[in-house]
């Protein structure tokens, strides 16, 4: 019983880590139908920005806490200003474009961020200071960190703070109207590539968020980190619905559990033939069977009102 609820809380972790990923690719995906394949690089940027910075401060005498927020203000900073100008350099010429054509040049700026990421980081693996306390709460056996905590309490937040931006505002009114038809939007008043730029720089955020998060949790960062958490978020957003916050955080947290729990119990099951390490085909297997009972995801893809 012990070893299930370690890792319903690892799960839990992991799966709000995917689900602040998600709700980026959710959003765009709910303006303007696209699947921004360079979300999980911008995670990336946003965790090796926050290293650089973090590092460059190490020998300040600044509390660990202040050191994360400030790694973490950069890192949206810098995130933001990527995705904005990735945004408005490779996907608005082709909005009009078949879809492939966005498709293949997200795939191609996945590559390009990682390549560029690189030169500047170089490929080496790089430890990830550690800035909060490291001793573990104890719940009677399963133990909890810090970081964690953390980690669930502000996906918690931000899920409550977006619901409020895109249900409540005149910024999400703006978002639905657009989602919904940017030219009648436009017409009423709404500048439609205002929006699909902000609603990038709001997914950028998340992401530099998620990355701070994933290095600080797991301790180390490299150019490559963006691609399986970028994955598995696209498979959370698909999972709860994609184009619905609420089934983006619903998909990562489900998708973290089913991670977990079968990386703990994996091996086990098969006898001992595959290990902790083959759990990745627990999330895509239970992809594969809510896409075949339900296409359109565990909560719905929103339509006529997505945000």
């Amino acid at each position: 019983m012990e070893t299930l609820i370690q890792q319903i809380i690892n799960g839990l972790v992991l799966g709000s880590m995917y689900a602040l990923v998600a709700l980026g690719y959710t959003m765009v995906y709910g303006i303007i139908n696209l699947i921004n394949f360079a979300h999980g690089e911008v995670l990336m940027v946003g965790a090796m920005v926050s290293w650089t910075v973090v590092s460059a401060l190490a020998d300040t005498g600044m509390p660990g806490w202040l050191l994360m927020l400030i790694g973490l203000a950069c890192a949206i900073v810098v995130c933001a200003v990527l995705n904005f100008s990735v945004e408005k350099i490779a996907y608005r010429p082709l909005r009009s474009a078949p879809r492939l054509a966005p498709l293949i040049t997200a795939m191609g700026m996945s590559l390009l961020l990682q390549v560029v990421a690189m030169i500047i980081w170089k490929p080496n693996p790089k430890p990830f200071p550690l800035l909060l306390p490291t001793d573990p709460f104890d719940l009677g056996g399963p133990v909890i960190t810090v970081t964690q905590c953390l980690i669930l309490g502000l996906t918690v937040v931000i899920l409550a703070g977006l619901m409020y931006l895109v249900n409540y505002t005149k910024l999400g009114r703006a978002m639905r109207a657009t989602a919904e038809n940017p030219r009648v939007a436009g017409l009423m008043g709404v500048k439609p590539d205002f929006i699909i730029s902000t609603t990038f720089v709001i997914g950028a955020a998340l992401a530099a968020v998620a990355g701070l998060m994933w290095a600080a949790n797991y301790g180390t960062v490299q150019h490559t980190m963006g691609f399986m958490p970028g994955l598995k978020a696209f498979t959370a957003a698909v999972l709860g619905g994609i184009g619905n916050l609420a089934g983006a955080v619903v998909g990562g947290v489900l998708l973290g559990l089913i991670e977990a729990i079968g990386a703990g119990y994996l091996g086990d099951l098969t006898g001992g033939v595959l290990g902790s390490n083959y759990a990745d085909i627990f999330a895509f297997i239970a992809l594969i069977l809510v896409l075949t009972l339900r296409p359109s995801g565990l909560l719905g893809e929103r339509v006529a009102d997505r945000a």
